[in-house]
């Protein structure tokens, strides 16, 4: 048994919600689009899982947040697909693919054969077992990755009120998910093996701000060390974690959020991969003419930052498949992928946002003990990345433009002194020509780094301004997500 489509996406998460709803705006027949995801539920906005799901008020609940509410435009609910024409098979796990007949075989016997397909599965959670530690299948030990898991862990949320939370990362999903407990009215404490929270993003005295925020609201971080083992009673649960420095800590729930890896091994040995992920060009194709990869699992070339990078963040997402789905409809008109590197997060009060590569040498600005500072990146004399906590709408559009024109940068200290005010100077003046240098505030030098033409300039503006507005206008009008 089998069926025959045009086009075929594989992932029913962000990417592949985002790639349908650009298939259907580029004039799609109906019958030619196929989807088929592990989830038993339409794509959906996965940053809701870690934020507005766990709110003990309120909470935020399927539908609304399908695809695609997250970036303003129409929530694509199961009915939507269907009235486009889509099958959207949805339960089903790929078992097998073969590239060069250009068919997947899936778990239920049927095989789908395609013209195109978008590779859009993601990313799993790393288990405890990949490191050693058994967990046993305890039922208060709980990952956050998709609709399952964040249910189960609402569940032992809502048995474990005012008990124990030890979270285990103090990346993203530790983070976020560590806010949402202690609004739960649990006592929560963060272990991680590094010196400080978000250490692949944040500079120590932008780390040292937030922890000292998650100590006020009651939050304890154990750092430097890492689990080891657990205490179990005799229903299974865990009721200790034992770390490796010695210290144990009583559990009523254990969040992990160690990281992820990319979902590639249906097509290992059969797509060129890098970084851990498959290998793409910049219209997001593979090795194979007929495939095409984005989200997390895509290494793509990030043209601002002249690397191959695969980047672990909705944003990165959601532009991705869109120009997948562009170079596929319209190879003719569809150039590069020029991606700029963003991304944000909203916990309690704070909102923040990052803008390009944190490589080099860090400025910070501001004043850290109120609700407003950043930092600069320099490297090698231009200004590469930005941070901002707090901004305001034209705030962040600055720092996006700023990271993305790239001006270089003479005098750190005089940087450092104009603080925000640089970036939003650099947003103010014409784009000059090339080598023209720009006095900014109290006299530091601005030369852009290369030619930057009329209509780099103008699709610069656009495209930064559009990511800082909408994430503006996200964090403040859509704080659940």
């Amino acid at each position: 048994m089998g069926r025959a489509f045009v086009y075929v996406i594989i992932g029913g998460g962000v990417a592949g919600g985002y790639a349908a709803h650009e298939f259907v705006k580029r004039g799609v027949s109906q019958g030619e689009l196929c989807i088929i995801s592990e989830e038993t539920v339409a794509p959906y906005e996965r940053p809701a899982l870690s934020k507005g799901y766990l709110l003990p008020e309120d909470p935020a609940r399927l539908p609304s947040f399908h695809c695609c509410v997250g970036s303003n435009e129409e929530r694509l609910a199961p009915k939507w697909y269907k009235e486009n024409g889509i099958e959207l098979i949805l339960g089903t796990r790929v078992k097998s693919a073969d590239v060069r007949r250009k068919t997947l075989l899936t778990a239920t016997g049927e095989t789908i054969s395609y013209k195109y397909l978008i590779i859009a599965t993601g990313a799993r959670a790393l288990k405890l077992e990949e490191f050693g530690v058994n967990a046993l299948d305890a039922t208060n030990v709980c990952y956050l990755r998709d609709l399952a898991d964040a249910d189960r862990l609402v569940d032992v949320i809502q048995s474990s009120s005012g008990g124990n939370a030890v979270v285990i990362g103090g990346g993203y999903i530790g983070m976020e998910c560590a806010a949402s407990l202690v609004i739960n009215k649990l006592n929560v404490t963060m272990v991680f093996p590094e010196a400080q929270c978000m250490a692949r993003l944040f500079t120590p005295k932008i780390a040292n701000y937030y922890e000292e925020f998650y100590q006020s609201k009651g939050i304890k971080f154990i750092k430097g060390t890492v689990l080891t083992s657990f205490d179990f009673n005799s229903d299974g649960k865990v009721t200790a974690v034992n770390l490796r420095d010695g210290t144990k800590l009583p559990a009523d729930l254990v969040v992990i959020g160690i990281g992820i890896r990319p979902n590639t091994s249906l097509f290992e040995g059969q797509l060129t991969m890098e970084k851990g992920g498959i290998k793409v060009n910049g219209k997001m194709q593979s090795s194979n003419a007929s495939v095409y990869a984005v989200g997390d699992v895509a290494a793509f070339p990030v043209r601002i930052v002249s690397d191959t990078r695969r980047l672990e963040h909705v944003d990165s997402a959601r532009k991705s498949a869109r120009h997948a789905v562009s170079a596929i409809v319209d190879p003719t008109n569809t150039g590069e992928f020029d991606y700029l590197p963003f991304f944000y997060s909203r916990v309690f009060t704070l909102s923040w946002q990052f803008y390009g590569d944190n490589s080099g040498e860090a400025v910070h600005f501001g004043e850290f003990d109120k609700t407003t500072f950043g930092a600069y990146w320099v490297n090698n004399g231009v200004l590469v990345g930005s941070f901002l906590e707090g901004g305001t709408k034209e705030q962040y559009e600055a720092m996006a433009l700023v990271s993305r024109v790239k001006p270089r940068v003479e005098d750190l200290g005089e940087l450092e002194r104009l603080g925000l005010e640089f970036a939003l100077s650099v947003k103010e003046k014409p784009s000059p020509a090339a080598g023209e240098i720009i006095v900014v505030g109290g006299g530091v030098g601005v030369v852009v780094e290369k030619p930057l033409y009329g209509w780099h300039a103008a699709a610069g503006v656009i495209v930064a301004a559009s990511i800082a507005a909408f994430a503006y206008w996200y964090g403040r009008r859509r704080r659940r997500w």
